[in-house]
């Protein structure tokens, strides 16, 4: 795997950026949108007409395909939207990462073209008054199927027997804390984000990647919330969580749970490499290269810690 990234957007994408050569009209919030596009084309348009109504200080477009022949007609209709085409292979997080950076406002809605996306999707009322009331790094939606069927959006960590895992609760009230944001959806502080370090592109697993960022939050004294006011629907199929362990699952843990809090600081006990070489199936080499590397890192940002994987998840039910 590749070195784990010690700044915001430190890796160099390839891509092809179109429009935003005008000014955004009729800005209502200090809110950014970075939309998600994996879907066919044909509801687009409609899409950035409904987004265009909400007020956003500006909307950034990600676009699957460098050859699509209606990129130039998006362009076009909406010279105010911002239109990035990557030419490399990117994670979800890779797009986040550079749609953060790129935004013009204090905030940032990430959302997908899977999404119902109406000119409600988020008022300037509703923003101010989520945003003052939660100082999260992230708020998370209530999602709903398309039959109106409430989604999972509570996750909580928990560890028995040694055992890491990650469970569900459907109970939800305003402003619960949560472990990380479903799909990535949700309403970023982009200030918050980027001091974080945003998403390890390093990992290349969706769930891993999102899990890592967000654990990585609260062991940083960040905190990740539910808003019940602010509600999204899914058009299309909800997707899965492919939460295999991999690769990307190790570096989640050498990143997250073997780091130990001590009066002011994170550190890597050398006591846990043994454990690490029986379950990372990579050799002894390999294995002890990358908890060197994982060490290395926690000690560049050791006062950045403010507790451990085990002291979070006892604390769990009292996290604000």
């Amino acid at each position: 795997m590749n070195t784990i990234p010690s700044i915001f957007n430190e890796r160099q994408i390839n891509m092809t950026v179109l429009g935003g050569t005008e000014s955004m009209p009729g800005v209502k919030m200090n809110v950014s949108v970075v939309l998600i596009n994996s879907l066919g084309s044909h509801f687009r348009l409609q899409m950035l007409e409904d987004l265009m109504k909400c007020g956003f200080a500006s909307i950034i477009s990600f676009e699957p395909d460098p050859d699509s022949y209606n990129i130039e007609e998006f362009v076009s209709a909406f010279p105010y939207v911002r239109f990035i085409v990557p030419l490399d292979k990117v994670t979800d997080g890779d797009l986040i990462n550079i749609g953060i950076g790129e935004s013009l406002a204090d905030h940032v809605l990430v959302i997908r073209d899977s999404l119902k996306i109406t000119p409600s999707i988020l008022t300037s009322n509703l923003a101010e008054n989520i945003i003052a009331s939660s100082g999260a790094c992230c708020i998370v939606p209530r999602l709903v199927s398309s039959d109106r069927q409430g989604l999972p959006v509570r996750f909580i960590p928990f560890a028995e027997h040694g055992k890491f895992r990650v469970e569900t609760e459907a109970a939800v009230s305003d402003g619960i804390p949560t472990l990380y944001p479903f799909n990535y959806i949700g309403l970023y502080n982009r200030r918050k984000f980027m001091q974080l370090g945003g998403f390890d592109y390093t990992i290349n697993s969706s769930y891993w990647q999102n899990l890592d960022m967000s654990f990585r939050s609260w062991l940083w004294g960040e905190k990740i919330c539910v808003s019940t006011a602010f509600q999204i629907e899914y058009a299309h199929e909800i997707p899965i969580e492919d939460r295999t362990p991999d690769m990307s699952q190790l570096r989640f843990y050498l990143k997250n749970l073997v780091p130990r809090f001590k009066f002011d600081h994170g550190y890597v006990p050398f006591s846990s490499f043994p454990a690490y070489l029986v379950n990372s199936c990579c050799g002894f080499f390999e294995s002890r290269r990358q908890f060197a590397e994982a060490k290395r890192w926690v000690f560049k940002n050791r006062y950045r810690f403010k507790t451990d994987a085990l002291e979070l998840i006892k604390n769990w039910n009292t996290a604000k």
